[in-house]
């Protein structure tokens, strides 16, 4: 069984769990054995961001023929995706799947505290969440590991904010050389177009020559 919490999604969710699914599922054996003794491997995948493209908060997936889906050709693969987001505040606590979910959202809420009179396992997680928080040692891994994610969170923001400054910027260079080369359809001089768009010749020779325009 192989499970991973995402909290951001790095839009590589589908390839990254098939990877580590065969991964587990190749060790199953060693050179010579019988594939008889590769054993079943269950992914599941914990996010705190929507990935399927589906209303339901559990999603399995599983090898099945494509049109007669209750047609499974073997159930070695089970793969499953949990969405946080979109478990509903009137969601069943009674549900085991919902109670672990809401411990993951917030393990000091009044459902968890609920939830703890009433469920062994969610009250003995809690205990052990106590335990780990009094012991300083896992709380500096911890706090080594959160600062950790905040960087790489921090890291993707800025990349994305860069990203977004040079497609702008592309477009307006790509805006500015269909002007020119409209102007230059025009009959229009380099000097007369630099006066036309407020801007130097040199700036407009530099981008009819970057653009490859042909000047009449």
């Amino acid at each position: 069984i192989n499970i991973e919490v995402q909290l951001t999604d790095q839009k590589n969710m589908d390839r990254r769990t098939l990877f580590y699914w065969s991964r587990i599922y190749n060790r199953g054996i060693i050179k010579g054995e019988d594939y008889s003794n590769l054993n079943k491997v269950i992914t599941i995948n914990i996010l705190d961001f929507n990935f399927i493209d589906l209303d339901k908060f559990h999603t399995e997936f599983t090898l099945r023929e494509s049109e007669y889906t209750d047609y499974k050709l073997t159930d070695v693969l089970e793969i499953h995706f949990i969405e946080i987001p979109k478990l509903e505040d009137g969601s069943d606590e009674k549900d085991m799947l919902v109670a672990w979910i809401e411990f993951l959202k917030n393990p000091e809420s009044e459902k968890v505290r609920s939830l703890e009179m009433s469920v062994d396992e969610i009250r003995e997680a809690k205990d052990e969440l106590i335990k780990m928080s009094n012991d300083d040692t896992q709380r500096e891994l911890y706090e080594m590991r959160a600062k950790t994610l905040r960087d790489k969170i921090s890291a993707l923001n800025e990349a994305e904010r860069k990203g977004i400054k040079k497609g702008r910027e592309e477009g307006r260079i790509e805006e500015k050389s269909a002007l020119i080369r409209k102007k230059l359809e025009k009959g229009k001089t380099i000097s007369e177009i630099a006066d036309d768009l407020e801007n130097t010749e040199e700036n407009i020779a530099h981008l009819i020559e970057q653009f490859h325009l042909h000047i009449n």
